[in-house]
């Protein structure tokens, strides 16, 4: 059986989270969050344009 979630459930996962941290630690959160996301990105990127790098200098021998 799925498991599935409402926005009533939502509703209430947001309001415990904001009853337990508050509201300046939501923010710091979602700010480390998100800097997390944009290095992970960054990284991946870079990753794919090395192995495309190294894909074409292969077939080019």
């Amino acid at each position: 059986m799925p498991f599935r979630v409402g926005p009533m459930e939502l509703v209430l996962v947001l309001l415990l989270a904001l009853l337990i941290f508050g509201p300046d630690r939501i923010a710091k959160l979602g700010g480390e969050l998100g800097k997390s996301i944009s290095a992970f990105q960054r990284e991946m990127k870079k990753e794919n344009e090395d192995t495309e790098e190294e894909s074409s200098t292969s077939e080019a021998a």
